[in-house]
């Protein structure tokens, strides 16, 4: 009852700003920038929805990683992948905490992290202190991003350190954790780099080897950018992350109910894994209007299970592009090349893409209104050790149209409606246990996003109703053990974002999603899962959170995070006994700059030490977040 108050309390706060006293409405937000385009503007005056956290976000957070900070503070439902919290399950638009990872489209400065089979990408990889801005483009994207991105993408943006810090925390559970980083800018070059070492002793009891779901992650990272002449631009990347985990199996319900730390009787599943990757980028003006660009990537990856299972990924992608902006217009074309392969135990499979785009647009009085086509390809090849090769192409494309109407200085209208394609991953070729599937047919979807913003100097809110309409939506049948298609879904709903400055001591935020996602025709069921829910999707979902100085160097942040019950995630016909159950998490952190250079913190997560899990059938969960958690440290710089 306290928490639906609360959300009833910053709604109607939200949408009557106009309450506010005159010393409230004195204090200005900060505006928010978005770049899905590839144009930076106000988030405002986006032809499109979005989401953006920034550094400051991140910092009252309290978070420790960014698998936490998107599960706790953003509309993305974030959970642990069959306990693993380095490769984390990821749901946005109702895709389903399933299958909703390969739906959106995840980038870091531009390099996908998207694999080729079914491992979710691996955000265990980007240290979160790097991180200096998430932008979260919503049933929008499948021009400049293309495969994949049916419900969106998350692109992530690192920042560049100047000077020196060291960071330390100790915690609960036996968590501990060391970072530095250092960067000096000579003004036509820069460079930076900062390393990270984590350890964890794990949540659950120990197993039968006396081992707990322990982990140890260790990262370190390095770019450099220099401008030698006026016109030209480079930049280069280059980072290692090595990460060494256990993580828990499935409880039943009555072993959940009793413990959700207890061990099940088998041992944890151990991975190592490894990943190095360096980008390398260039812009150079070829006049004040026409800009070219080009960037390549690298990433090897290596995942080895103490089973004995090992999988060697290699992946290259090279992006070039050609800008030119005059006045009111911009235009971007460009090409975008991938090429995965992943090396097996006793086969090589490959996935190729390669993808031809355009994405304009033009400011007119108050109307902003773009236009986007994107021509892709992508090739599959199967060359097994022993037997017969097989391999598979698709011809894709996708579109998007958009049109933002800036009323006057507090409002703007906005609508898209864009075309996007998920080409399945090589692990969709597969039967569960061996054998040969088939090359299933790839995955199309239309959104319709329809919404406005309202920003005065002391509020931001921001609403946006869509509706997708799917067809052959990819997913795997458990009852049948193949993966397949849905042969028609759709998808709808209505989300609500708002900051309230109440004064300059307080602020309010709430991000709110309402949820639809209905299957509505799926042959391979046998008619059992037609008119019935994906299984996976909440229907509410909300962050609901309150900022305030304490003093003049304290910094207090409370939120709480709720996702209602939901499906159990292999529950296509809706009829299994156990769902899961509403997550809940109240989190608070805390800030204190005692010198100029010196500054401690402390946060506790899941306050209430409410028992959270995911539920993928009946007698089949995933203990999440269900115990309290704390961490202090302290930051020093130089």
């Amino acid at each position: 009852m306290q928490f639906k108050f609360t959300v009833a309390a910053l709604a109607v706060a939200s949408v009557f700003p106009f309450s506010a006293s005159a010393e409230e409405r004195s204090t200005k937000l900060a505006p928010v920038l978005v770049t899905a385009t590839g144009v930076e503007m106000a988030d405002v005056d986006a032809p499109y929805a979005s989401e953006v956290h920034t550094r400051r976000d991140i910092e009252r957070s309290g978070a420790a990683t960014l698998a936490e900070y998107l599960s706790r503070y953003s509309s993305v439902n974030v959970m642990p992948n069959f306990g693993n919290r380095f490769t984390p399950a990821i749901d946005m638009r109702g895709y389903g905490i399933g299958d909703g990872y390969q739906n959106i489209v995840v980038s870091v400065n531009g390099r996908r992290l998207n694999n080729i089979d079914m491992v979710p990408q691996l955000l265990g990889s980007v240290s979160l202190g790097d991180v200096e801005r998430i932008e979260i483009t919503k049933g929008s994207g499948s021009v400049m991003y293309g495969d994949g991105a049916m419900a969106g993408t998350i692109q992530i943006y690192t920042r560049a350190r100047t000077g020196v810090s060291l960071e330390g925390y100790v915690g609960s559970h036996g968590a501990e954790g060391l970072s530095a980083s250092a960067g000096i800018d000579l003004g036509r070059f820069a460079i930076s780099a900062s390393a990270e070492k984590s350890d964890h002793d794990g949540f659950s009891k120990k197993d039968s080897t006396g081992h707990r779901d322990e982990s140890e992650s260790d990262s370190w990272q390095v770019s450099l950018s220099g401008k030698p002449v006026d016109r030209l631009r480079l930049s280069f990347d280059a980072g290692k992350t090595r990460i060494d985990t256990r993580y828990p199996g499935r409880l039943t319900q009555a072993q959940f109910d009793d413990d959700p730390a207890q061990n099940n009787g088998s041992p944890y599943n151990q991975q190592d894994f490894n990943s190095d990757y360096w980008q390398a980028g260039a812009e150079f003006d070829l006049s004040r209007e026409v800009t070219l660009s080009l960037r390549h990537s690298r990433e090897d990856k290596e995942s080895v299970f103490a089973s004995g299972f090992a999988s060697d990924y290699d992946y290259d992608s090279t992006d070039v592009a050609l800008k030119f902006r005059r006045n009111g217009l911009a235009l971007t074309t460009g090409l975008q090349a991938f090429d995965g392969r992943r090396t097996g135990s006793d086969n090589k499979t490959d996935k190729d893409n390669l993808g031809w785009f355009v994405q304009g647009q033009y400011e007119f009085d108050r109307f902003l209104v773009s236009a986007g086509w994107r021509k892709e390809r992508v090739k599959y090849a199967y060359r097994p050790d022993v037997g017969t090769a097989d391999k598979d192409d698709h011809k894709l494309s996708a579109w998007d149209i958009g049109v933002n109407y800036r009323v006057d200085d507090a409002w703007s209208l906005f609508a898209n409606y864009n075309s996007a394609f998920q080409a399945p991953d090589v692990d969709r070729f597969f039967m569960w246990g061996g054998g040969f599937n088939a090359f299933i047919d790839p995955a199309r979807v239309r959104t319709l996003n329809v919404g406005f913003n309202h920003v005065t100097p002391a509020n931001r809110l921001k609403v946006t109703v869509f509706h997708a309409k799917l067809r052959d939506e990819i997913y795997y049948n458990a009852n049948t053990f193949t993966n397949t298609n849905i042969d028609r879904s759709h998808k709808y709903g209505i989300e609500v974002q708002d900051t309230w400055r109440i004064n300059d001591r307080f602020t309010a935020s709430l991000n709110y999603a309402w949820t639809r996602a209905i299957i509505d025709r799926e042959n391979d069921g046998g008619g059992a899962f037609d008119g019935k829910e994906l299984p996976g999707v909440s229907r509410h979902s909300a962050v609901v959170s309150l900022h305030a100085k304490v003093g003049e160097n304290g910094s207090l942040n409370l939120s709480h995070t709720w996702r209602s019950k939901a499906y159990a995630s292999n529950d296509f016909d809706n009829n299994n006994a156990q769902k899961t159950k509403a997550y809940h998490s109240t989190d608070v952190a805390y800030r204190h700059r005692v010198a100029r250079d010196v500054e401690l913190f402390a946060s506790v997560s899941n306050l209430f030490d409410r028992e959270n899990g995911l539920w993928v059938r009946d007698d089949a969960v995933y203990p999440v977040d269900f115990t309290r958690t704390w961490r202090v440290g302290a930051r020093v710089s130089f």
